[in-house]
């Protein structure tokens, strides 16, 4: 457990142990929810990227990026037994 203490501006600021913990790390935003017994549950803010910055996030570095109409291309083509 640890004790924080707050600031006279309503402030407190979360350990580093802490923030190893959360798996958080410098300039990373947080969410913070009330609990209806007073507590508070905080988390790592859950990331809003986008389906096309992810379609590219298991590429092996030095090979191209697919893009979302060829990976509906190779997709059809499977399916279709092309490939």
């Amino acid at each position: 457990m640890a004790t924080l203490t707050v600031t006279a501006k309503g402030q407190i600021t979360l350990k580093q142990e802490l923030l190893r913990h959360l798996n958080i790390v410098p300039g990373q935003k947080v969410e913070v929810e009330k609990l209806p017994d007073g507590r508070l549950a905080v988390r790592p803010a859950a990331g809003k990227g986008s389906i096309e910055a992810f379609s590219g996030c298991l590429a092996k570095p030095g090979t191209p990026r697919l893009t979302i109409a060829q990976i509906k291309k190779i997709t059809e083509d499977a399916w279709a037994g092309k490939r």
